[in-house]
């Protein structure tokens, strides 16, 4: 059943409901430059699709949205079907480094597997917003390690955006997925547009996010998805492309377009590594 719809009084309640290492919010400009003048005709997929702030920005009438972190899909899925439920649990969790700790430790625990599907999707939420500079970052074994942020007055249950992205997420035709990006780039209709956001090449050694997931990003990983960025190209599906500016990335996506733009990065722990970078986006069509 769909939820009564959030009365809005402005559209930009329609934006990510979780802080994202690697977010494009601030790269929106730059995207929307380069995007194609037909994108709202269409079928949208993004198959990282992170905080989803450029499927927020867009939103598209058709979309696909993808990621292989099943408790991010989750929160996508629990926003679309019980956003009430997700609020109302969200609101009983505390701003406590003994409950924050409590909720984290769960992941290691059997008693995770007996979490609802709310219940899992609050618990991501929360440890988003309470946990040290918004990071999102798993070790080896899968475990969520990111400490309590000490801060005073988060905003854990935030109702307008939860309840006007669930309205979005209802009123749009927004198939959501969770599973190998490949596997929903095989499946694209020809009149798609994908939006790409892999995880980021890192330009030195120390400059990298710890994974979001137990297996990590690596540069055999990169290659997969330059072939698969070739594939689409030769069934005709355009693709745009965010990643760093590693000399690899440019090296390995040469035979497209690549664009240099500045960004700057809101997860950092030191405040001087948050000024503009050069990023890459890449795309197989003139923008």
């Amino acid at each position: 059943m769909k939820p009564k719809p959030y009365p809005m009084n402005d559209e930009s309640y329609i934006k990510p409901f979780l802080k994202w290492a690697g977010g494009k919010r601030r790269l929106l400009t730059e995207i929307r430059k380069r995007l194609p003048e037909d994108i709202k005709d269409c079928m949208y997929c993004e198959p990282f699709i992170d905080g989803g702030a450029v499927l927020l920005d867009l939103q598209p009438k058709r979309a696909i949205i993808n990621d292989c972190n099943c408790e991010l899909i989750n929160c996508f899925q629990m926003i679309k079907q019980s956003p009430e439920k997700l609020v109302k649990e969200l609101e009983t969790y505390e701003n406590t480094p003994e409950f924050f700790y409590s909720i984290r430790s769960l992941d290691q625990q059997p008693g995770l597997h007996a979490l609802t599907d709310i219940q899992r999707a609050a618990r991501i939420i929360y440890l988003n917003r309470t946990c040290f500079n918004g990071l999102y970052r798993v070790n080896s074994q899968g475990y969520f390690n990111t400490p309590f942020g000490q801060y005073k007055h988060p905003v854990i249950a935030n109702k307008p955006v939860i309840m006007a992205v669930s309205e979005y997420l209802n009123t749009a035709n927004v198939k959501i997925v969770c599973g190998d990006y490949s596997i929903v780039l095989k499946q694209l209709p020809s009149d798609a547009f994908v939006y790409l956001d892999p995880p980021y090449h890192p330009i030195t050694a120390s400059s990298s996010f710890t994974s979001y997931t137990p297996k990590g990003w690596n540069e055999e990983d990169q290659l997969r998805l330059r072939d698969a960025c070739r594939s689409l190209d030769k069934r005709g599906i355009r693709f745009l492309m965010s990643n760093s500016s590693a000399q690899f990335i440019k090296e390995t996506y040469q035979d497209f377009t690549v664009h240099v733009v500045k960004a700057t990065r809101s997860i950092n722990s030191k405040g001087s590594g948050r000024s503009g970078i050069d990023e890459l986006l890449i795309c197989n069509y003139t923008a």
